[in-house]
C-alpha cells in the first residue's frame, strides 16, 4: 500500500493575505475568430479592469486547474503549475454550455463543486450556476417572481423524439411560439414555431446534439429585451435591446440594437426581490417587454457587460465592470473576515464550504397563477 505523500512545505499556507487574482474558468473552445470578438468586447477590458484594482485577472479551461487533495484536510490547487490559495484567489464559474461547449459540460461542473469544497470563494456558487443556466430551473426558481415568468415548457431530446411524448405538456401552449435551447446563450438557436409541426422539426434537429429545449408563449412582434446589472443588491444599469425588425430576438449577435436608458421604475423595485433570492455580489436579469408589460425571462450570472459603441471610451462598460469587480472584492474579504460560506443558506444550496480560517457557523415553492402574454390573448 503507498503512503500518501504530503504537499511540499513550500506550499503556500492560508495567511490571510489579501486577494490578488480573479480567474475565470472557461472552456478553451472558441475559434480564432470568435476569442478576437470576446476579446474586443470585454475579456480585454475585464483585465484592465482589474489591473486598475491592482488584481491579476486570467481566464483558464478547466483542465488548467490541477487539485492536490492526498491530504483531504488541507488541499493544494495548482492553476497551470502555480499555487493558489483561497485568500489570493478567486474563481468565477459560470456553466457555459454552448453546442461547440458540450463535452466540457461536466468537467466544468465537477470543477466548480472540488473548488468550493477546497474551500475558495465563489461569486456565484455552482447551484446558482446551474439555476441560471437552464431557463426552467430559473423559472422555477424565481416562480414568485414581482415581475411574472413567462410561461414555459421544457422538452427533452433523445432517441425516442420521434414519438413525440413531449406533447403531452403542448395542450397549453398558444401559436406562434418561441422554440429555444434550454441552456444556450447570446440568442442562438431561437425559433418561430407556428404550430406543433414546426415544433417535432425543430425537436428532431435538437436531438441531433442532443440539446433540452424550452417553448414558451411569443410576445409580439418588437418585444423589447431589458437586462438589469444587479451589483450588491442595488439596480446598477440596464441595457435595452431592440430586435432588427422581422426578427424574434433581440439579441446584437441576430442583428438586434443596443442603447443604455435609466431603468424603468418596475424594474428597479423588482430588483430587491432577486437580490433577496440570490444574495450573491453581482448578476444580470433579464426582462422582456411586449408593448404592455414586462416579462421575466433569464438569469445570467455571468451575463456580459456590453459596450455602448455609442461611446468611444466605453465609460458605462468601464463603470459597471468596475463595480462588479469591487463588490466580488469586497464580497470575498467579508467572506473571509467572518469565515463563511459563500453560497448563502435556502433552496439547493450545498453543503458549507470548508474555509481556510475557522470551521463555518453553525420546499420548493409553487408557482402561482400569472396572466396570459399579449399573444395569448390576441
Amino acid at each position: 500500500m503507498t503512503t500518501p505523500v504530503s504537499p511540499p512545505s513550500t506550499t503556500p499556507q492560508s495567511t490571510g493575505g489579501p486577494l490578488r487574482r480573479m480567474c475565470w474558468v472557461f472552456p478553451d473552445r472558441e475559434s480564432t475568430r470568435t476569442t478576437a470578438t470576446w476579446r474586443y468586447l470585454f475579456w480585454d477590458l475585464y483585465e484592465e479592469i482589474a489591473e486598475e484594482l491592482g488584481l491579476t485577472w486570467c481566464r483558464h479551461s478547466p483542465d488548467a486547474v490541477t487539485v492536490d487533495a492526498t491530504d483531504p484536510a488541507r488541499p493544494v490547487v495548482y492553476v497551470d503549475e502555480e499555487p493558489v490559495t483561497p485568500q489570493d484567489t478567486l474563481f468565477v464559474t459560470a456553466l457555459y454550455s454552448l453546442p461547440y461547449q458540450s463535452m466540457d459540460i461536466f468537467n466544468q461542473y465537477s470543477l466548480y463543486a472540488v473548488l468550493e469544497q477546497a474551500g475558495f470563494y465563489l461569486p456565484f456558487p455552482p447551484y446558482v450556476s446551474l439555476i441560471g443556466n437552464d431557463k426552467v430551473a430559473t423559472v422555477l426558481h424565481l416562480a414568485d417572481s414581482p415581475v411574472p415568468p413567462i410561461p414555459s415548457i421544457r422538452i427533452g431530446t433523445g432517441r425516442d423524439i420521434a414519438k413525440h411524448h413531449y406533447e403531452v405538456a403542448l395542450d397549453r401552449l398558444t401559436y406562434p411560439a418561441i422554440v429555444k435551447p434550454a441552456g444556450w446563450c447570446g440568442g442562438g438557436g431561437i425559433n418561430l414555431a407556428r404550430g406543433p409541426e414546426d415544433i417535432r422539426g425543430l425537436a428532431s434537429l435538437a436531438q441531433g446534439g442532443d440539446t433540452t429545449l424550452v417553448a414558451q408563449p411569443y410576445l409580439g412582434d418588437g418585444t423589447v429585451d431589458y437586462r438589469v446589472y444587479v451589483v450588491d443588491g442595488e439596480p446598477y444599469a440596464v441595457m435595452r435591446r431592440v430586435p432588427e425588425a422581422g426578427s424574434p430576438v433581440a439579441n446584437a449577435s441576430r442583428g438586434g440594437t443596443m442603447e443604455f436608458p435609466p431603468i424603468p421604475p418596475e424594474l428597479a423595485e423588482a430588483t430587491a426581490y432577486f437580490a433577496e433570492k440570490l444574495a450573491i455580489p453581482f448578476f444580470c436579469v433579464d426582462f422582456l417587454y411586449d408593448g404592455e408589460k414586462y416579462w421575466f425571462s433569464e438569469l445570467e450570472p455571468d451575463g456580459v457587460i456590453a459596450p455602448d459603441f455609442t461611446d468611444p471610451d466605453r465609460a458605462l462598460q468601464r463603470d459597471i465592470t468596475r463595480a462588479r469587480f469591487t463588490a466580488y472584492r469586497d464580497a470575498h474579504a467579508k467572506w473571509l473576515a467572518n469565515g463563511a460560506p459563500s453560497a448563502p443558506t435556502g433552496l439547493f444550496t450545498p453543503t458549507a464550504h470548508r474555509t481556510p480560517t475557522a470551521a463555518p457557523a453553525s420546499a420548493p415553492t409553487t408557482a402561482a397563477p400569472t396572466a396570459a402574454p399579449r399573444s395569448e390573448t390576441r
